[in-house]
């Protein structure tokens, strides 16, 4: 799965973007989070798709006027700050996060949502969305 962020301009705003290339490519996307104002909007996407297609979809968005950047890391977690109590874990709803064996914290990338549930539940502020 890659995870992408689109970035509309004003003149791309309105137009139905996203849909004309699901259509033309027939590859779903999940919508994991969308922010839109008179003048610029950012859709972040999920998509299970091999490399070639994904590089497909990425060249039709930015042919469409989106400037699109994949994203590589969601999460980071400041191991300095992270004390590894497990109070980001529990409220997970995906099981993003768990506790290994010798308590140290390990985030599986591809089980989150980017929810932000662990972000407000870290009491050392030791977890922020990494872009």
């Amino acid at each position: 799965m890659v995870k992408l962020r689109l970035i509309y301009n004003h003149k791309s705003l309105g137009k139905p973007i996203l849909a004309e290339v699901i259509l033309k490519t027939g590859i779903p996307m999940n919508i994991l989070e969308a922010t839109v104002s008179p003048i610029s909007g950012e859709i972040l996407v999920d998509i299970d798709a091999p490399r070639e297609k994904i590089d497909n979809i990425i060249s039709l968005l930015e042919d469409l006027g989106v400037n699109v950047k994949e994203i590589t890391q969601i999460l980071e977690i400041d191991v300095n700050r992270c004390t590894s109590c497990g109070a980001c874990v529990s409220p997970c709803p995906t099981h993003a996060l768990t506790l290994n064996q010798d308590l140290t914290l390990n985030f599986d990338e591809k089980k989150c949502v980017r929810c932000g549930i662990c972000v407000d539940a870290c009491p050392m502020r030791a977890i922020r969305f990494a872009y």
